[in-house]
């Protein structure tokens, strides 16, 4: 018998606020995944090695080559994976290509459509737009928001966060696939799709924020003579949160490699997320807009290099924000062992 996750033992109280949903009928959902980025590739990884036995369509070579086709089948086509596949999730990069994807999908969906329940897990962060009302139109089917909360190294070990809103059941459906195949724990946010969103945006929020104020002040410590490593070791010993210990670690150590953490570029529409909610609602958030400068301005350092041909990293992670705050006290943006720039 195909083994589901949905048959799985009782998890740990408190990572899932749902009862689980009835016993699956004689076919298991068939699940596909699009959007095989930084994130999402580790997550359709870690989902299709939770149902081994079965063959959900995924967009990637990648994935059929290192887990075989007794775990993964690539989808020829977009309505592919909108018309075969039962929970369909999606982690784009942007809000372009996240409009381009469910038109893709609802052009199916009108020659194909659904005779039986289907979901629609949007995991990206940005707006969702008009996508409830689009796929709402079609029978049986359901669009949930369920954005994500962590970095790819998470994501590779499924210790991600996920808030969820939308459809009652169709959560407590997705929640039983993703808990603990990609993430610890789901927060529910209730029925209005933009909640989740909302929260993801907020906690964008405070990561930039706070990923600001510790360039400052590795930057000062480094400055002042104390030595940005002597700061570091105090913020990790005061405020030890994974976060700071992570980035703070990269900024110390100059590892700006976009192509293996999260890229500036990724940063940057973020936070340009949050102002616009933080406009929208007449909230000002000063430290995030400080934050998203130093973004702009180590981008705009770092293209500066690619011009002339001197640039380490072809892509930057975010942490580079530091750059910003050296540049402005007169050291070097990107290797911290020159003292000036």
């Amino acid at each position: 018998m195909a083994s589901n996750l949905l048959q799985t033992p009782a998890l740990h109280a408190g990572t899932i606020p749902f009862s689980r949903p009835p016993t699956p009928g004689l076919h298991p959902l068939q699940i596909g995944f699009c959007g095989l980025g930084a994130m999402g590739y580790f997550m359709a990884r870690n989902l299709a090695n939770s149902r081994k036995s079965q063959s959900p369509p995924l967009l990637s070579q990648k994935l059929l080559a290192e887990l075989g086709a007794s775990a993964v089948k690539v989808a020829d086509t977009l309505g592919q994976l909108a018309t075969e596949c039962d929970v369909i999730f999606t982690c784009l990069v942007n809000d372009e290509v996240v409009t381009s994807v469910y038109n893709e999908f609802a052009k199916a969906l009108v020659q194909s459509p659904p005779t039986k329940v289907k979901i629609f897990v949007e995991m990206s962060t940005s707006g969702i737009g008009d996508l409830d009302r689009l796929l709402s139109s079609f029978p049986h089917t359901r669009f949930i928001t369920s954005p994500i909360f962590g970095p790819p190294p998470a994501a590779d070990k499924a210790t991600l966060l996920i808030a969820m809103s939308g459809d009652y059941r169709s959560k407590k459906e997705v929640a039983f696939l993703l808990v603990p195949a990609v993430g610890r724990k789901v927060i529910d946010l209730g029925e209005n799709v933009e909640k989740a969103s909302t929260l993801k945006l907020i906690g964008n929020g405070n990561l930039a924020a706070a990923l600001e104020l510790l360039a400052e002040t590795l930057t000062l410590g480094e400055k002042s003579g104390i030595g940005q490593q002597t700061v570091y070791d105090l913020i990790t010993d005061i405020m030890p949160a994974p976060g700071l210990v992570a980035y703070g670690n990269k900024m110390i150590n100059d590892s700006f490699d976009g192509s293996v953490g999260f890229a500036m570029d990724g940063g940057i529409k973020d936070s340009s997320h949050v102002l616009r909610l933080s406009a929208e609602l007449n909230c000002p958030m000063p430290a995030v807009s400080n934050a998203h400068r130093s973004m702009i301005t180590t981008r705009a350092i770092h293209q500066a290099q690619v011009v002339a041909g001197t640039q380490q990293w072809d892509i930057i992670d975010e942490s580079a924000l530091i750059a910003s705050s050296r540049v402005a006290a007169g050291l070097n943006p990107f290797d911290s062992k020159k003292v000036r720039a």
